[in-house]
């Protein structure tokens, strides 16, 4: 089997294929192109020209139902393009002025180029016919954009009779390539016409094959070496809290708070190669809010990144395989149980923990080797304190300083662009006595991954295998061990043994898949996955389960080719499986999915599936295993063209158990766009659940659930209204209510039950729950809630030249714990009418490029 694989690795390697060929021409000493999109200069009638453009649709393989043409041009410092946009009716051409990078509905042309000619990765540069610019880069094999990528770059757009006419100047220092006397660039070029839904390619992939850059035609004539390239980026950022409600009695609760401060990011190139990118007393953050959810279970809630400095650049720190690097463990607020162990009656915590600098190294070589570290230091922070007024105010310690690095590595060998990755990551604390029980002084996880590609990418093998190590205090030690993630202390656990004296945990975890992923009509995959008990992440990355192996299996079947009302369709169809070390199955599920795109661009797609009954050795939070219920959960979205210039979603989700649990849940988005430069939308959602077996408490040897009516509903609205694609001015805001109710109380009579034993109780008035067993009474808390929650934020922003951007940021926080109710629509004019905090900020920056 292996020589197998080594042969058609080796085939695919030395396979060759004809390639579109496009020369850049050399603007001449002493001439000079000027910005303004109307390719009046004498170069753009004498440079060679990009034609032949494909449909990939409406319709595959035909010729563009409007002609395009595209020339690039090059002096010492800027590559440069000109393009000619055809129509055969100017007047319809979509062009509405939108922030930088939302070009849905807008008519664009994007350029994509390979410049370490790898034929795996690409920038892309486009812009729309209003003048939007956009750009992307492309990690992978893929037309997917995986990462935000916003270089300092221009374009200028012209309108005539004839159509649209498009510049763009990109400087060199903004791209990343070998050290060549002359370039080769692989290039491709697509514009897409949303009012006919077409998308056009200098080279088309078609539907049912794979591949993006590997497909690319050559970019020749450019004779630059990479430049000493630095940036620096200086910048003054100051803000204004304003309380809504303060308690009297609590001296730390003060009404108003400003900060401001002063930093610096820095960018410079590191020989031809490395790029180093640092910030100085840097300022973190982000701009648009988090969504209010209400998490019930025993995991953490996860957020994506939003902070520029750790977008950027991301694909070469974060690797495959597991998830070795999530990048919000930087600068997180204090841990929850730290603060819960705080010993005073008011507690004012730090809402994020200060970063006193961080630095990136990225790059790549022309060997096919792709490097990428990050470094960055924390400062410890304080509590403030106080047991009220008249009282003195105290500081305690609730974060330490730390260190956190971050290594990733990857090898690009043979032509279809197979990869061999290492990730390795490490934080050391420095740790007090009052810390130590609760945090890991030292944590070490990292592995290996790699990814054969056969056949152009049609076939992949991949897999990963790594380890991890922390190291601390008895106490912090111990926690790691019943976290939810392993839950050691579990009763009928036979392969693990919780062990309060230890100091150290390790663990490894490994996985390996195989994929189909081209082909006319059938594609499948089957891989597995495990993570030893011992495995840890949760230091510098994310894990929520480790003892864990997880098996599964899919087949699809796909029609690419229009037939009748129906435009392209999928079905597939997939069995899940999960067991712990202890070979109990832990979960199992059979899926269906189908996908439909209908003549008109419509969409529809509709999911089923059934979870099998199995054992969950997480329900009783490490008592022991629960049967779990069989289940049918079935889901509905439909969703017009994208491209129209008013859009909708609806989604209906409807789940069922065999205990008697009942969800609900419906949600949507409209987007109009009543006039060219504003976009408006709406998302409402709705959910409802009727839970019979949420686990509510542990009492000695006693695992108690209930049953919980919850709902919850929200309403998220967005309005854009761009000036110019320069200037924007952003509106996000999402009231929020959620309600739940506790009832029904019982315990699990025996391990591997599914059933509940139910409780004689009654409710005190203040709500408390009182058991009267046989053998004792006992009182359980009232955790009935009713909240209504207000999130907003209002964003100018004003690029005033090239990377140099001003922010106003006036953002709201409203939260009310309320009586006993019902969350419903008609609830949410609760939430605005909440108390909370207004933040007001200021950001200035200012780009010098040396």
């Amino acid at each position: 089997m292996l020589r197998f694989l080594l042969l058609l690795l080796l085939a695919t390697t030395l396979h060759a294929q004809d390639r579109k060929q496009i020369r850049a021409v050399r603007v001449a000493d002493g001439s000079r192109l000027q910005l303004d999109g109307k390719l009046d200069e004498a170069l753009w009638a004498t440079a060679p020209v990009m034609t032949g453009f494909v449909q990939r649709q409406p319709n595959e393989g035909a010729a563009a139902s409007e002609e395009t043409e595209v020339r690039i041009a090059w002096d010492d410092v800027s590559l440069w393009i000109g393009a000619r946009m055809h129509a055969a009716d100017a007047a319809k051409i979509a062009a509405p002025v939108t922030r930088r990078d939302n070009v849905t509905q807008s008519e664009h042309l994007l350029v994509s180029l390979d410049t370490f000619l790898d034929r795996r990765t690409a920038y892309t540069f486009g812009v729309t016919a209003a003048g939007t610019r956009v750009d992307r880069y492309q990690p992978f094999d893929s037309e997917s954009r995986v990462e935000t990528f916003d270089p300092v770059w221009e374009a200028a757009v012209a309108r005539d009779a004839s159509g649209w006419t498009a510049e763009l100047r990109i400087p060199f220092s903004q791209l990343r390539f070998h050290d060549h006397a002359e370039q080769t660039w692989g290039i491709n070029v697509r514009r897409t016409i949303p009012t006919r839904n077409e998308h056009d390619y200098w080279i088309v992939v078609p539907r049912k094959e794979v591949g993006w850059a590997s497909r690319f035609g050559d970019l020749t004539g450019i004779q630059v070496r990479p430049t000493r390239r630095a940036e620096v980026l200086p910048y003054v950022a100051a803000s204004s809290r304003l309380r809504g409600e303060t308690d009297p009695q609590n001296p730390l609760d003060e009404s108003q708070r400003f900060n401001r401060n002063i930093g610096a990011d820095i960018k410079a190139g590191i020989g031809p190669n490395l790029t180093l990118d640092a910030a100085l007393n840097p300022d973190f953050g982000q701009v648009e809010a988090d969504p209010a959810v209400v998490n019930l279970s025993a995991f953490e809630t996860v957020y994506p990144e939003r902070r520029p400095f750790f977008i950027e650049g991301s694909r070469l720190l974060t690797g495959g395989g597991r998830n070795w690097f999530y990048s919000r463990r930087i600068g997180a607020a204090p841990s929850g149980t730290v603060l819960a162990n705080v010993d005073a009656d008011y507690v004012e915590a730090p809402l994020s923990t200060g970063i006193l600098g961080a630095a990136k190294l990225t790059g790549r070589f022309p060997t096919g080797t792709s490097v990428g570290a990050l470094f960055a230091v924390t400062d410890s922070e304080l509590a403030r304190t106080s047991a009220g007024i008249g009282s003195e105010i105290g500081y305690q310690r609730v974060v330490p300083r730390a260190m956190y690095g971050v290594f990733r590595g990857e090898q690009q060998f043979g032509a279809s662009g197979s990869t061999v990755g290492l990730s390795v990551t490490g934080v050391n604390r420095s740790l007090d006595a009052q810390l130590a029980p609760y945090l890991n002084e030292r944590a070490f996880a990292g592995g290996t991954d790699w990814n054969l590609r056969f056949k152009q990418g049609e076939y992949e093998f991949g897999g990963y295998a790594g380890f991890s190590h922390i190291a601390g205090d008895a106490a912090a030690i111990a926690r790691a061990q019943r976290a939810p993630a392993r839950y050691y202390q579990r009763p009928d656990a036979g392969h693990v043994e919780f062990d309060p004296m230890r100091t150290s945990l390790s663990g490894y975890t490994a996985g390996a898949r195989v994929e189909k992923l081209g082909g006319k009509h059938w594609l499948w995959m089957a891989s597995v996955d495990a993570a030893s008990p011992g495995f840890e992440l949760n230091d510098a990355g994310q894990l929520s389960r480790a003892d864990n192996i997880f098996a599964f299996g899919q087949i699809r079947y796909r029609e690419t080719e229009p037939r009748g009302v129906v435009r392209d369709y999928e079905i597939g169809f997939n069995s899940e499986n999960s067991f712990n070390f202890d070979g109990v199955n832990t979960f199992a599920a059979i899926r269906s999915d189908s996908f439909v795109t209908w003549k008109n661009f419509w969409t529809t797609t509709f999911t089923a599936w059934m979870d099998l009954p199995a054992y969950d050795d997480r329900a009783t939070r490490g008592g022991p295993l629960v049967r779990t219920a069989r289940a049918w959960v079935n889901m509905l979205t439909v969703a017009n063209s994208t491209s129209s210039r008013h859009t909708w979603n609806a989604t209906v989700y409807r789940g069922e158990n065999e205990y008697g649990e009942r969800t609900w849940e419906l949600y949507g988005t409209v987007a109009v766009r009543p006039t060219p430069r504003w976009q408006l939308s709406v998302r409402p959602a709705y959910f409802q659940t009727t839970n019979p077996r949420l686990w509510f408490t542990t009492r000695g040897s006693r695992y108690i659930f209930s049953f919980i009516d919850q709902d919850q509903v929200s309403l998220r609205l967005r309005a854009d209204f761009a000036v110019t694609p320069d200037l924007t001015f952003e509106l996000y805001a999402e009231p929020f209510a959620a309600s739940g109710r506790y009832y029904n109380f019982g315990e699990l009579p025996r391990p591997r039950s599914g059933d509940l034993r139910f409780y004689d109780t009654r409710r005190r008035d203040d709500g408390a729950i009182v058991v009267n067993e046989p053998t004792e009474t006992f009182t359980l808390p009232n955790r009935d809630f009713n909240i209504r929650s207000f999130r907003s934020n209002a964003v100018a922003r004003w690029e005033w030249r090239p990377g140099s951007t001003m922010y106003l940021v006036w953002q709201q926080d409203r939260f009310a714990d309320l009586a006993p109710g019902t969350a419903r629509f008609s609830s949410l004019g609760q939430s605005l009418s909440a108390t909370g905090d207004n933040i007001l900020a200021l950001k200035i920056s200012y780009w010098l490029p040396f």
